[in-house]
């Protein structure tokens, strides 16, 4: 049969082996580093800073730490682990006292203590300030 066409069949091995071959292209071009099939966001991302803007971070002995933002009329926003509460300046004071109720803040130059029934953050140092990305140190906060 000379005119007659011959169609060219794939063994089922040869299309199991295709269909496998297909499938892992895309972790063949993952590998690469110009692909990704990672589904939950880009994988070199870091993390962002947890200190809130305009507060200033203070590292305590038993690595505890907290941060105080400053508010308008002399009072504090004082961001502990565990909570946030407002604080106002009392005027009696050398240096500066934050009170609220049972909670007492003493802030003199760069070190602080936190009395927070039960809690107690003694030893407490301002942290220093981040570098920027050219090596600078930022500015502090107030």
């Amino acid at each position: 049969m000379q005119g007659a066409r011959q169609t060219a069949t794939i063994p089922i091995k040869n299309r199991c082996a295709r269909s496998a071959a297909l499938a892992l292209v895309p972790f063949l071009l993952a590998g690469c580093g110009g692909f990704s099939v990672w589904p939950f966001g880009d994988s070199r991302s870091t993390e962002a800073s947890r200190k809130p803007a305009d507060a200033t971070e203070y590292r305590c002995d038993g690595a505890k730490g907290f941060f105080v933002r400053p508010l308008d009329a002399g009072a504090v926003w004082l961001i502990a682990p565990d909570r946030e509460i407002r604080l106002t300046k009392t005027r009696d004071v050398q240096g500066a006292r934050y009170v609220a109720g049972r909670v007492v803040l003493e802030i003199t130059g760069e070190t602080a203590t936190l009395l927070d029934p039960p809690a107690n953050f003694s030893g407490c140092k301002r942290a220093a300030a981040p570098r920027s990305r050219r090596g600078e140190a930022e500015p502090p906060s107030s």
